[in-house]
């Protein structure tokens, strides 16, 4: 494999490192790190010949598959390899339900890495062999699933940040937009999700994650 762009995004130094070190050891490719979402997507606003994206699920700002529906919105062209401790098949199964072109646990071994990497790269889907993914989900769920699929990747922002608490005004001077344009994104986030309020637009997509994502590292 070569001429390939990697960008490896974690907010572990250390495993960005030896995921880089490991892979690198094995194809030609040039390897880009990213610590946050929001560098990389920086990062891939000046760079969008990027091939593939290993991204960490929870990383400060980022909670559950907000993430991966930022990215999915934001640059759909970008293959996305979900790399993550959650090795809950719920989980993976959703993953790939929102766009992930595959879900590789932490855990497994560093030839499994590179397969899934290979695979992707090479146009297919790759997720743990031994997981049984064949569980379908609740009518509740994949309702939600297609709901958010309809947001904007600005209103994907607004409402990852609407998960941390953050104020109108807060969200406003983070995006750099005025605290009308933030308003008038939460009321349509509110009527995509089918909600009233952002505490209930909040818990819905809370709803979607299989586990407390606060107990998860990474």
């Amino acid at each position: 494999m070569a001429g390939y762009r990697i960008t490896i995004v974690d907010d572990h130094p250390l495993f960005r490192g030896a995921l880089n070190q490991a892979l690198s050891a094995s194809m030609d490719a040039d390897f880009q790190e990213a610590g946050s979402l929001d560098e990389l997507n920086e990062q891939l606003g000046v760079k969008k010949d990027v091939d593939l994206v290993l991204l960490d699920l929870n990383m400060p700002g980022v909670q559950g598959l907000s993430g991966l529906m930022f990215l999915r919105a934001q640059h759909p062209e970008v293959p996305v390899v979900v790399c993550s401790a959650n090795e809950d098949p719920g989980t993976i199964r959703r993953c790939i339900e929102f766009g992930a072109s595959g879900y590789i646990p932490k855990s497994q071994p560093i030839e499994h890495i590179r397969e899934a990497v290979a695979k992707v790269l090479g146009g297919e889907v790759w997720t743990p062999p031994d997981v049984d993914l064949s569980g379908s989900m609740d009518e509740e769920t994949s309702d939600m699933l297609g709901r958010l699929s309809t947001l904007t990747p600005q209103q994907v922002r607004v409402l990852m940040m609407l998960g941390e608490g953050l104020l109108n005004k807060q969200i406003a001077y983070k995006l750099s937009v005025s605290e009308a344009t933030i308003k008038a994104h939460v009321s349509a986030i509110l009527q995509k999700l089918g909600v009233d309020s952002r505490t209930q637009a909040v818990i819905a997509v809370n709803k979607i994650d299989t586990r407390d994502w606060q107990n998860v590292s990474g």
